[in-house]
């Protein structure tokens, strides 16, 4: 497959293709986020979703999309069509700022998709006019996550608490 076999894509990459969610992917989400190993660092608690976290999840996501053109949306390899994850953005905070989010299921850990797909994000987010900044958050023990916030040249602007953890909170303009 390429980038020509995904006509709703919302962004292609040299690997990746991240797409709107359908109403039958939540099967995908819910095995994603069912695990503890890859929610570890993305709240307070760890824990692994419930189905229902992943039917609010993914509504909230196909929502956001919907009302705003912005969103965590799925992602999958251009080469095989297989899904990778989610990525996107989603409004925090009021005044809302965008803020960047990516979850990569395990078996395509170590491949640099989380990196690909940011830098990707962060040039179609600028280039778009979506805004004139963006914010992510990182657990502080996530070295995978801190890694490819460094790679986007983003800057650490304070703590934001999620649960009952200090997550680092970084933020990125279109001059950075």
């Amino acid at each position: 497959m390429t980038g020509r076999d995904f006509p709703n894509a919302v962004l292609v990459t040299e690997r990746l293709v991240l797409l709107p969610w359908d109403a039958a992917d939540i099967d995908l989400v819910a095995e994603l986020h069912g695990s503890k190993e890859v929610n570890r660092y993305l709240s307070g608690a760890g824990k692994a979703w419930a189905r229902e976290d992943a039917v609010r999840a993914m509504e909230k996501w196909m929502g956001e999309h919907e009302a705003l053109g912005i969103g965590k949306l799925k992602l999958v390899e251009r080469s095989s069509g297989r899904f990778v994850g989610r990525a996107g953005f989603s409004p925090y905070g009021a005044p809302a700022t965008f803020e960047l989010g990516f979850t990569i299921a395990p078996s395509f850990w170590g491949q640099g998709y989380a990196t690909e797909i940011a830098k990707g994000l962060a040039n179609w987010f600028f280039d778009t006019g979506k805004g004139a900044r963006f914010i992510a958050f990182a657990h502080p023990d996530n070295a995978a996550s801190l890694g490819v916030i460094a790679k986007l040249g983003m800057r650490r602007s304070g703590t934001v608490k999620v649960g009952a953890v200090d997550f680092l909170n970084f933020e990125r303009s279109a001059d950075t």
